[in-house]
């Protein structure tokens, strides 16, 4: 492909590449929508790493169906030569072509052929334009599908971890799915007309981590009934400024937008998240038709309807055994509750949906698909909002390639592990093995064994040159200890009842270490981690000389405009004594057991049915 198959005199004309009239941002630039150009099409309709396909792609290059020099020869030999051109030695008498030297013949048949040449040339280019015309055209078109918005909105953001030494960064992406009603389609899906015109709730929450060598990868859900910090957003469409508060994760998208999500993640969690993507009902089900049947299994009759006193319900029913569902039928696995128990049930439920759809997907080798990746495409890009540094069609597609390289057994779908609110039996709050959880996500370590020793002595490796490179960041403090004043607030009740006293008892340990200007705050402030804050940069090597006078790492100071000076927050994570206590290295394949990991390996998983649901 890209090379012309008519030749003249000898020599190959050099047709486009595809890359020249397809996957090429110059040609395609907008003239400041803030969108990437550039149409799909770099490779052949097979190749794997062919962006979505568009119609009339110049894959099948130039050069097909063209006329051969060869077959001009052909055709002009039943041609005279021209009147008075001279008969060799020997020829006398011969007229025509039969007559004429082989060195003749070439002579006069030269400017035709040149003409056929110039005139295929011609042809082929008018249709190369016109297929890359009508490529680019459509990849407007799903471009013109997405919708985007701000990363992160949220007060206290995180700093992109460090790269490795071959470059590389893990991917964290978070996935929210929205109840909202907005939509008549949503409202006709499963929804009350009573909502529609309220905020969206973000009813279903997913970190998906890929490593940074892109051989594993890792997901952790957070039910949406779960007690979290929720940091101060701004609405950046109504410029409406939502203080921070403590509640439940799933209010989160009704304070800001899936920034504001983002931001409360990055809190809970200390995870640094590069893009987020949100879908509702009706996506769903647009996603699920695109994607065709997947394969679920329940172990009794499944009926989740509406029973005395206890209203609601999706609708799913089910025979006991394996089902493919898709469109509004996968909508209803993934929405059902009470038949499954708990949102924990549900969580459990998505996790064996997703890992049946990858295993399918791959299965059905739909990234060389042409005609199943198109739709796939059409169904993305209508269905899915995300942030804005991925909102072109391009970024997406090279999203999903860095996706596809991770084999079905080295994925593991886990929920953080959580206990009873102490505040509200009906909500959920992080359990104390949730911090184990997310220190493997913040070292990059394998949620699976499957791989090899040496993959995981890499793995090691590189958390701890991140460390190390994060440890030759420390900035010298402007001011010594005795002049430094500090904060220190009591945040131990993040998950459970607060342990009393622990800002005293932190503030006289700083006092002791020379911080004479350290006082204790009686305001609680919930929190899971334990922080160290500052305002601005002329504050932060004060603030990384707290944190290592108390054994507090590195990776927990944070800028913040919550803060007025170098302030402290005890979290749950540190409940007893005066330093810091010193976290365990994780190992591959540590998951907490009651993180309830499913590895996408795992065909034969099956729900449990909640007695009270079956038929």
């Amino acid at each position: 492909m890209g090379t012309s198959g008519v030749r003249g005199d000898g020599a190959r004309e050099r047709g486009p590449h595809a890359g020249e009239l397809g996957w090429d941002d110059s040609l395609y630039e907008d003239g400041g929508d803030g969108r990437e150009g550039g149409v799909p099409g770099g490779g052949a309709a097979g190749d794997a790493k062919t962006p979505p396909p568009e119609p009339g792609s110049a894959a099948a290059g130039p050069g097909k169906n063209t006329p051969h020099a060869s077959d001009a020869q052909a055709a002009q030999g039943a041609v005279s030569p021209k009147s008075g051109t001279k008969s060799p030695k020997g020829a006398k008498g011969v007229t025509g072509v039969a007559g004429a030297t082989a060195a003749q013949g070439a002579t006069s048949r030269r400017p035709l052929g040149r003409r056929i040449l110039r005139w295929a040339t011609a042809v082929l280019s008018l249709l190369i334009l016109g297929t890359a015309g009508a490529g680019y055209l459509y990849y407007r078109h799903l471009n013109g599908n997405i919708r985007s918005g701000e990363r992160s909105n949220g007060s206290g953001r995180l700093d992109q971890p460090v790269a490795n030494s071959a470059g590389q960064r893990p991917l964290n992406i978070l996935l929210i799915g929205s109840d909202s009603r907005n939509k008549p389609e949503n409202v006709e899906l499963g929804g009350s007309k009573s909502s529609v015109g309220s905020p969206p709730l973000a009813d279903v929450q997913m970190l998906v981590h890929v490593s940074a060598d892109r051989k594993n990868a890792s997901v952790v859900s957070i039910p949406r009934d779960t007690r979290v910090s929720i940091p101060e957003c701004e609405d950046t469409e109504t410029g409406t400024v939502h203080p921070a508060t403590n509640a439940i994760i799933n209010e989160t998208l009704a304070r800001g937008g899936p920034g504001c999500t983002l931001a409360t993640w990055e809190k809970l969690t200390g995870v640094y998240i590069d893009h987020w993507m949100t879908i509702d009902f009706s996506g769903v089900v647009k996603m699920a038709d695109a994607i065709g049947g997947v394969g679920v299994c329940v172990k009794d009759n499944v009926w989740d309807r509406p029973l005395p006193g206890v209203p609601g319900g999706s609708g799913l029913k089910l025979t006991a055994g394996t089902h493919q569902v898709q469109g509004q039928q996968a909508l209803q696995w993934l929405r059902t509750r009470h038949a499954f128990e708990s949102d924990l049930g549900r969580a459990k439920a998505q996790h064996m949906y997703m890992n049946a759809m990858i295993r399918e997907l791959k299965s059905q080798n739909v990234f060389t698909d042409t005609p199943r990746l198109t739709g796939l495409a059409e169904a993305a890009t209508k269905s899915l909002e995300v942030s804005e540094e991925i909102g072109t069609v391009k970024k997406l597609f090279d999203l999903a390639m860095q996706l596809k390289s991770v084999p079905t057994d080295r994925l593991t779908m886990t929920t953080m592990p959580t206990a009873v609110d102490p505040q509200d039996a009906n909500h959920l709050v992080a359990d104390g093995d949730s911090d184990d959880l997310w220190k493997m996500v913040r070292d990059d370590v394998a949620f699976d064994s499957n791989g090899d020793s040496a993959e995981e002595k890499a793995a090691a490796a590189a958390a701890a040159e991140r460390r190390k490179a994060e440890e030759s960041t420390v900035k010298e403090p402007t001011t010594p200890p005795a002049e430094t004043g500090v904060i220190v607030r009591n945040g131990t009740g993040g998950s459970r009842t607060p342990v009393k006293g622990r800002a005293a008892d932190i503030t006289q340990a700083l006092v002791a270490k020379g911080y004479t200007l350290a006082r204790a705050d009686a305001q609680l402030t919930p929190e899971e981690k334990t922080t160290v804050s500052y305002p601005s940069a002329d504050l932060e090597g004060n603030a990384q000389a707290v944190a290592k006078a108390l054994g507090v790492p590195t990776d927990s100071v944070k800028r913040s405009t919550d803060v007025s000076g170098v302030t402290v927050v005890v979290g749950a994570d540190w409940r007893d004594g005066t330093s810091f206590p010193k976290e365990s290295e994780p190992a591959a394949g540590g998951v907490p057991d009651t993180a309830d990991a499913l590895n996408g390996s795992e065909k034969d998983a099956c729900m449990d049915v909640y007695a009270p649901y079956r038929f």
